[in-house]
């Protein structure tokens, strides 16, 4: 059983997480910074991002280190600037946590006019993965995280519906995302592999977790959830599979951890099997340069 009491001394590395205000981002941020990480500590907003840190450094036994981070990423605009200013201020970044997402929300489309969720979940953090790829590379053994949730099982990606350009439906939606995130995560470990750089690209899935991220639905259906999947899992535990994925030594590129029980729903962190539709190259492939093609951004591009 993996426990926050498995992650050893961490000062002198530097972390990024995304959506570190609340809920899974706020519990994996706060370990790796108790743990003498410095954190930089990326939220929407700079009030939000200092009020997460107040929280944190109210227990002042602790040797770490917090940073505020500000970016939206349903504006490229914002994940440009942001990677821009992390670049200029740090000369290398150990391990990013592609956290942050939405779920289930309303129609609604980012500020380039993609639809929500594959524009947050997805997109925004596959344009701050390439844009922080330099300060990666200066890392002795980086990491990238990327969080997705077993409802990717149920994904498809629609080329023809990024930007909403079909009849919404959230849930299938957030399924689509979460497959992108996954199809990412392999995708980016192979480019890795190709280039011969000794990155590691990781997907992390929490289970079934009580968190902000449903608050989208109603409590009917959180109620349904409920009734057919058992009780969730407080924040804290959901967030260990990131954070072993993020500083676990026997991890593997390209590969997926979750909990060890009652199918992925809960538990501690385990490498889980990853589904056909999560390792199919010729979808990763298509997504990747759709991603290139969206963001104007070629992170494997020849001079590298």
């Amino acid at each position: 059983m993996w426990t926050l009491e498995n992650i050893g001394n961490l000062t002198g590395k530097t972390f990024l997480v995304t959506g570190a205000n609340a809920g899974i981002g706020y519990e994996t941020a706060l370990a790796l910074y108790q743990k003498g990480g410095h954190v930089i500590v990326a939220c929407r907003s700079k009030e939000k991002a200092e009020e997460t840190m107040r929280r944190m450094m109210a227990d002042k036994q602790y040797s770490g280190s917090l940073e505020a981070g500000v970016v939206d990423l349903a504006s490229m605009t914002s994940v440009r600037n942001f990677a821009a200013a992390v670049v200029q201020q740090h000369n290398r970044l150990d391990v990013l946590i592609n956290n942050a997402g939405v779920m289930v929300p309303p129609a609604s489309v980012t500020e380039e006019g993609f639809e929500l969720q594959y524009g947050v979940n997805f997109l925004g953090h596959f344009l701050l993965t390439a844009n922080l790829l330099p300060l990666l590379r200066k890392a002795s053994s980086a990491r990238v995280v990327t969080l997705t949730s077993l409802a990717y099982n149920y994904g498809t990606i629609d080329f023809d519906n990024l930007r909403l350009e079909k009849p919404y439906e959230a849930f299938d939606a957030y399924c689509n995302s979460k497959l992108a995130c996954m199809l990412f995560t392999t995708g980016l470990q192979q480019r890795f592999a190709n280039a011969g750089l000794p990155i590691l690209s990781l997907a992390a899935h929490p289970g079934i977790t009580a968190t902000s991220l449903a608050r989208n639905m109603s409590e009917e259906a959180i109620a349904d959830a409920v009734q057919r999947l058992g009780a969730m899992m407080p924040a804290a535990q959901g967030a260990l599979p990131a954070l072993y994925a993020a500083v676990a030594e026997n991890v593997q590129g390209g590969g997926l951890y979750g909990p060890d029980q009652d199918g992925g729903l809960r538990g501690y962190p385990a490498q889980g099997v990853i589904g056909a539709n999560g390792t199919d190259s010729a979808v990763a492939d298509a997504l990747w340069q759709a991603a290139e093609a969206s963001t104007g951004a070629h992170p494997f591009a020849w001079p590298f």
